[in-house]
């Protein structure tokens, strides 16, 4: 078995943790790839063994990894994306950081995850990813996202105005600060700090939710995941970001955006006795009331 390992250099990953995980990959005889940038970080802490080796990007992964653990926040996870794309392989998220809705697994439960990995005591969660589709294909080949779908304009303090149509059909022009297309996945991310619902994960729909509307009648909107969606935006600026999770790009007036769910799915790893629900309770505080 051939697990790669991606992390962010920071504080919260250079915990004792950290070094347990690969001593018990090691003990397990798998062979470990670990980012390049986060392989060079780890070793200023400690001497990591010869055995271990370093990858760059999603060509080394594809058809060589059997599992990606992904190392950090929810944050890390999502950039762990673009190394997978539409490979197929199975991501695990182990939260060294803070909140964590898709980066589930405790540190304290690294060696027990990964003997889980080994008796394939875990489901794999198919997550829906929503897609961005312009005239000059402005994000490449990198043009999905798992959480969402970001316009906003951040070029001065004034409103853009969003031109927002449904299968070809008219819905609203959005006067706000942007407008989130999200994902069930991303139903717990942006979208709900902006004021948008809470989504069940294998849910078939996206999110509409403006950001800071200044109409009040203005409310997030919940659509199937087959329908189409057409942006056009006009601002003051003339020209507006959009954010693909945390890929940014500057946009000019006249291109139209189109949205729409991705022919592929990412695969979340899901170890036994984890789900959805009981990550909501947790993360969230439901259920603390003492009339409980």
């Amino acid at each position: 078995m051939t697990i790669a390992i991606y992390g962010r250099p920071t504080p919260d990953n250079k915990c004792p943790e950290v070094f347990q995980l690969l001593d018990t990959l090691q003990a397990l005889q798998v062979d470990i790839l670990i980012d390049g940038i986060f392989y060079n970080f780890l070793s200023q802490f400690q001497p990591l063994s010869k055995d271990i080796k370093k990858f760059t990007g999603f060509v080394d992964l594809e058809g060589t990894a059997d599992f990606l653990l992904s190392l950090g926040g929810d944050g890390t996870l999502l950039e762990t994306v673009s190394l997978v794309r539409s490979s197929g392989l199975p991501i695990l998220g182990i939260n060294t950081g803070r909140l964590g809705f898709l980066a589930s697994v405790s540190k304290d439960d690294i060696v027990a995850a990964i003997q889980n990995l080994m008796e394939n005591k875990f489901t794999l969660d198919q997550r829906t990813l929503v897609q961005v589709d312009t005239e000059n294909n402005l994000f490449g080949t990198l043009n999905f996202a798992l959480n969402e779908i970001n316009i906003h304009g951040k070029e001065s303090s004034s409103m853009i105005t969003i031109h927002t149509h449904i299968n070809g059909e008219y819905l609203n022009s959005y006067w706000s600060d942007g407008l989130i297309v999200a994902t069930p996945t991303g139903s717990t991310g942006y979208s709900l700090s902006c004021g948008g619902p809470i989504v069940i994960p294998d849910s078939k729909s996206l999110i509409l939710t403006p950001i800071s509307p200044h109409n009040l009648s203005a409310r997030p909107l919940i659509i199937s995941d087959t329908d189409k969606i057409s942006l056009k935006v006009e601002s003051r600026s003339k020209n507006y970001r959009v954010s693909l999770d945390s890929r940014t790009i500057k946009v000019d007036n006249s291109v139209i955006i189109h949205i729409r769910k991705a022919d592929f799915h990412i695969k979340l790893v899901r170890l036994e006795k984890v789900n959805f629900i009981e990550t909501l309770r947790n993360k969230l505080l439901w259920g603390i009331d003492k009339r409980n």
